[in-house]
């Protein structure tokens, strides 16, 4: 994962904002993240992600789409939707779903790239 944000992207655009907490017992999850970190990638109208996790265990993924379709072909995906379905019964004490069309969208880099 990069050190350094995702782009702004030319508006519309949506988000897709994922918070969750993660039981202590994690067996899986972090190879099953990779995974879906590449198979995400193949998403036509995917644009990049992000992700934050805080100590106490709190994380934020925020995944960038071109538009709804592109993030309704992600919900179809089949390996995606059993990862979904294991991370209910195995890893997730709690999560939210967040989606929002972005409309306005800037940045800045101190060095000029």
């Amino acid at each position: 994962m990069s050190k350094r944000p995702v782009p702004p992207f030319e508006p519309p655009y949506y988000t897709v904002v994922f918070t969750s907490l993660r039981k202590e017992e994690d067996s899986g999850y972090a190879e099953t993240a990779e995974r879906m970190a590449e198979l995400v990638k193949r998403q036509p109208g995917y644009l990049g992600y992000e992700n934050a996790r805080t100590p106490g265990g709190l994380s934020i993924t925020v995944g960038y789409f071109r538009d709804e379709q592109s993030i309704q072909g992600w919900q179809r995906n089949l390996e995606h939707q059993a990862a979904q379905k294991r991370g209910r019964a195995e890893w997730y004490e709690t999560y939210s779903v967040h989606v929002a069309k972005v409309e306005r969208s800037y940045g800045f880099d101190a060095d000029g790239s």
